[in-house]
């Protein structure tokens, strides 16, 4: 098997990433900082926590943490991930509205299946490991720090931040990336910066037309509760704040109130907790959105989730519900292209805009590389 040869942090730099430090170099500067060597060959890219990494050549194979790195994989006109945290969190359905983006994901396992072991990482023998090595570490208790140290050795590097949630203590230590700012470093990282320039400029025209469609005052800024809710007649749900994070993008764009922010709620992926009926009926959004549920068409999702809301005794009661107002809230991994997807249907959900807002043949053609 010809694996690209990693060049750059060894076990010592990462156990230092791993502990919060920068490893080999300044991950303060410019996000997209890459170098090339002069003969053409070996070149540098940097992200947080890893500091400067450098390869040989450019990475084939990999393996990526969540939707978020696979989709940008999708826009720089990857071959798919050989294996994602959760594969099933990646929604590939988003894409079947553009004609000719498609992703075919038939072949990419999950890491994670009752524990991730280091014996898969091995078979998988990828180029890359696109992932925070401190997500492996601190959010599965089966790893140690030497065992991220061996795996980024012995098989290739990781590069990549958790760029989802804002609210992870062990990320406090070190920067977050936006999704654009994540999205041109995975481009610098595959060399493809050509691609992620095209689609920064088509997320700039995206942008202003949003202008005339989000409100800004704010007694017209509709108040919405993003919870995780399992199942077709939930009855407990794991809140989500509007923070800082890539999962909750669309609805920063779309200028949303956060429900929760307006009381002691906390972010579900920093305590843990969750809410129920009664909780929100006390805090009452105008909007339920509820995640868990991409895999759903808005008509299924209608027909179960919604349908036993309307009747359940307290859930009823609640203005969302009254008012048809409780939709599908979005997945926890958003790229550049499912960005655009869930940021027109969320304005078509909040402000009944039926209009496109991005340009679907534009995004087909950067995918095919027609720039």
């Amino acid at each position: 098997m010809d694996r690209r040869t990693f060049l750059g942090v060894g076990g010592t730099a990462l156990g230092a990433t791993l502990a919060g430090c920068t490893g080999t170099g300044d991950t303060d500067r410019d996000a997209t900082s890459a170098t090339t060597d002069s003969s053409g060959g070996s070149y540098t890219v940097s992200m947080a926590p890893m500091g400067d990494v450098t390869f040989d050549s450019v990475p084939e194979t990999w393996v990526a943490n969540n939707g978020s790195y696979a989709d940008m994989g999708l826009a720089l006109g990857l071959d798919e991930p050989r294996a994602l945290w959760l594969a099933n969190r990646w929604h590939t359905n988003y894409y079947d509205d553009i004609d000719g983006v498609s992703a075919d994901k038939s072949d990419t396992i999950s890491l994670y299946q009752d524990g991730v072991s280091k014996e898969r990482f091995y078979s998988l023998g990828a180029d890359v490991h696109v992932m925070d090595p401190n997500f492996l570490a601190n959010r599965f208790k089966g790893w140690s720090r030497s065992d991220v140290d061996d795996i980024a050795e012995s098989v290739a590097p990781f590069f990549g931040n958790s760029i989802f949630s804002h609210t992870y203590a062990w990320h406090d230590s070190y920067r977050y990336y936006t999704l654009y700012e994540a999205f041109e470093t995975v481009a610098g990282l595959f060399q493809r910066e050509e691609r992620y320039e095209a689609f920064a400029t088509l997320h700039e025209e995206f942008q202003s037309k949003l202008e005339s469609v989000a409100p800004t005052k704010h007694a017209e800024r509709p108040r919405v509760a993003i919870v995780w809710a399992d199942g077709n007649q939930p009855t407990s749900f794991s809140p989500y704040l509007v923070g800082e994070g890539t999962s909750v993008k669309q609805w920063r764009d779309l200028n949303v109130r956060d429900a929760f922010a307006e009381t002691d709620v906390r972010d579900f992926h920093a305590s843990r907790g969750h809410v129920d009926y009664e909780t929100l009926l006390k805090i009452d959004p105008d909007y339920l959105l509820c995640r868990g549920h991409e895999s759903q068409s808005a008509e299924e999702f209608e027909n179960t989730v919604v349908s036993f809301m309307e009747d359940h005794p307290t859930a009823s009661e609640l203005t969302a519900v009254r008012n048809g107002n409780v939709y599908r809230g979005g997945p926890l991994y958003q790229g550049p292209i499912s960005n655009l997807v869930l940021t027109e249907r969320g304005a078509r959900q909040l402000y009944d805009r039926d209009e496109a807002l991005f340009d679907r043949e534009r995004v087909a053609d950067i995918v095919a590389g027609s720039l």
